[in-house]
This record gives C-alpha cells, sequence and structure tokens, in this order.
C-alpha cells in the first residue's frame, strides 16, 4: 500500500498538465491571424543607407516567440546601437514598438498599416524644455524593388510641423 500512495500522487499532480498540454495542442496556434503578419516585410538583414548613399549601419530584425514579436537589433555607425521590440496589440488593435538604445535612448510607439506602409507614433516630455511635448512618427514604407525606406520624424509643436530626424534606406546585403 505504502507503493501505491507515492504512485497515485504523482499521478494526480501530473494529470492536470497531462490534460492543459492536450487542450493546448488542440488551440490554434496563438499569433497567426494576418495582423501578426503587417510587419513581417520589414523582416531579415539589411544594410541601411541615408538618401546621400552612404551607409548609416546594419539591422537585423527577426521573428521571435513563435511569431508574436519582432526583435530588431541596430548597429550604427560609430558605435550607436539599440534594440526595439515591435508586437501586435491585440487589446488595443495596434503595433507597439518600445526601442533602447546604449545612448540611455527610450521610444515607445503605437499605430499600425497606413495603406503599405507601418506607421508609429509615440509622445513624451522633452528632455530640453519642460511643459513641451515631443511628437514621434516613424514610418516604414516597403519599396518595389525590395527596399524599405524608413522616415523618423519628430514635432516640438503639437504635430504643426515635423523635422526629419533619420531617413534610411533598407537594402539587403550584397553578395560579396
Amino acid at each position: 500500500m505504502r507503493s501505491f500512495l507515492p504512485a497515485a500522487v504523482w499521478l494526480a499532480a501530473a494529470l492536470p498538465w497531462h490534460t492543459m498540454a492536450q487542450s493546448d495542442a488542440a488551440k490554434p496556434a496563438p499569433c497567426r491571424g494576418s495582423e501578426h503578419r503587417q510587419f513581417d516585410f520589414w523582416l531579415g538583414r539589411w544594410e541601411v543607407f541615408t538618401p546621400d548613399g552612404k551607409k548609416a549601419g546594419d539591422n537585423h530584425i527577426e521573428a521571435i516567440d513563435g511569431g508574436c514579436a519582432l526583435i530588431e537589433r541596430w548597429q550604427g555607425r560609430g558605435g550607436f546601437s539599440g534594440t526595439s521590440l515591435n508586437s501586435w496589440d491585440a487589446g488595443s488593435r495596434q503595433w507597439r514598438q518600445h526601442w533602447v538604445d546604449n545612448q540611455g535612448g527610450l521610444l515607445q510607439l503605437a499605430g499600425g498599416r497606413e495603406g503599405p506602409a507601418m506607421v508609429l507614433h509615440g509622445r513624451e516630455p522633452s528632455a530640453t524644455s519642460p511643459g513641451v511635448e515631443v511628437r514621434q512618427r516613424i514610418t516604414w514604407t516597403p519599396q518595389p524593388d525590395g527596399s524599405v525606406r524608413q522616415h523618423w520624424q519628430r514635432s516640438d509643436d503639437a504635430g504643426v510641423t515635423w523635422s526629419t530626424v533619420f531617413d534610411g534606406r533598407y537594402e539587403r546585403p550584397r553578395a560579396p
């Protein structure tokens, strides 16, 4: 009887996990909807160039966690680097990006598809002008040749005027 009791306790503890594993297998895979694929045009390895043709850096964007998120790893010229985590937020029905970099920068954006482009917006207090709100807008637009244009803008006057922070052309690396 003593040997039966530990086996019964083990079976009782294992049964809910086994039942849960079976029910999870029957559920449709998460993050397979079309909204989760809206930013897939940005996936891959890229060389990024400024409008005058100078190389700005390299970027690698990959799907992680079963396609539920994209992680960006940026390595710019001069040692500037950063990482963003991007995902579809089903609750707010928009994409969210959380960016951090090696200069202490933090940027939080949200938005979605506008035609063929992905457009994300953010607002934050100005670091240099108390009481001023800075607006950020980044647009990623796939181009007919397979490249992607990223245009980052900011406004210090509630969106009346916008200035370019960064304008980059993402191109697939050329074979050596």
